[in-house]
């Protein structure tokens, strides 16, 4: 076995990344990393994130064998290797939840390799992901989810009206069209809707979807868009900071922060919460299970289904407090 450490190139700045594994690996995960990328078009970040994944278990993998795993290793890898590896894991204070997905991004480095002729892990399958807790997204009151949306709202912050009014449109868009924070941030200028028009949206996997946009929120992007100082070339970006370039998220999460004061509000009210309160309040007002993962953008109906869940919880929670024998 190899005692070398190999490396490969791979990541969106072609970051040298070391992968202590023998060549056959290393370039196995450069050609796993490549179709994720160029076949199931992942964004850079979720690549970053599976060839962590890899490399952290391949780093185990040296420790515990001995030396650099190469592809027939991988193949004769026990269910008892793997176990050890998630209580390592475990012992360095990895969450349940971060394990699982750590687990999902070496199995399907496992499934590349199989499909492709390059040898079976079995032993992945063969061993259980950690169970960890549904967590329920916490939407927002509707009342409030209106509010946020308000750029008077924030009228006596020494900031310059544009700046108000452009973080009303982006908030507006996550609970108006229920988009993902990346998901406005990323619409060009060119994409900035009509009055009561719809814009098309590039989600996760640069998988493209058409997103109705109500008046008000098209009316505040138009009032955000002749108020900017900074010219808006079409093929720019909507969305634009203090200093012209490409708004970051972090500003938009700073001004929610500030209208969870002004509000009231508890801290799971993020820009995150806005989507999940697109979803649930359409769901209370009898919308389509089916409809609501096309706006969305879910891949899976067992994604959106969770919103069931929410919904109960609320039913119940009225049912609690307003009956009688309750």
């Amino acid at each position: 076995m190899m005692n070398a450490m190999n490396a490969t190139t791979t990541g969106k700045d072609d970051a040298l990344v070391l992968v202590p594994a023998a060549p056959d690996v290393t370039a196995a995960v450069a050609r796993w990393l490549g179709h994720l990328g160029d076949e199931r078009r992942m964004s850079g970040k979720t690549l970053d994130a599976y060839q962590r994944d890899v490399r952290q278990f391949l780093v185990f993998l040296a420790g515990h064998l001995g030396g650099a795993p190469s592809l027939a290793d991988l193949a004769r890898l026990a269910p008892q290797d793997v176990r050890a590896f998630m209580a390592a894991r475990r012992a360095a204070g990895v969450s349940g939840r971060s394990l699982m997905r750590t687990l999902a991004g070496v199995r399907s480095f496992a499934r590349f390799l199989e499909r492709n002729g390059k040898g079976k892990v079995a032993a992945l399958a063969a061993v259980r992901a950690p169970k960890v807790p549904r967590t329920l997204p916490k939407p927002i009151a509707a009342a409030a989810a209106k509010r946020l949306t308000d750029a008077d709202l924030r009228a006596g912050e020494a900031r310059e009206p544009w700046v108000l009014t452009r973080d009303a449109a982006v908030l507006a868009l996550l609970y108006g069209s229920g988009l993902r924070i990346s998901e406005a941030l990323g619409l060009k200028r060119c994409d900035a809707p009509g009055k009561g028009d719809a814009i098309r949206v590039t989600g996760k996997g640069n998988k493209q979807r058409m997103v109705p946009v109500l008046r008000p929120v098209a009316e505040l992007i138009a009032d955000y868009v002749a108020l900017c100082p900074y010219d808006l070339p079409a093929d720019g970006p909507l969305f634009v900071g203090a200093r012209g370039k490409l708004l970051s998220p972090r500003i938009v999460q700073l001004a929610m922060e500030r209208l969870r004061g002004a509000l009231s509000l508890p801290d799971t009210a993020t820009p995150h919460a806005l989507r999940h309160s697109f979803a649930t309040h359409l769901l209370a007002r009898g919308g389509d299970l089916r409809a609501i993962q096309e706006l969305l953008g879910h891949a899976s109906l067992s994604t959106t289904q969770i919103y069931t869940a929410v919904d109960t919880d609320r039913l119940l929670d009225v049912y609690r407090s307003s009956h009688p024998r309750a």
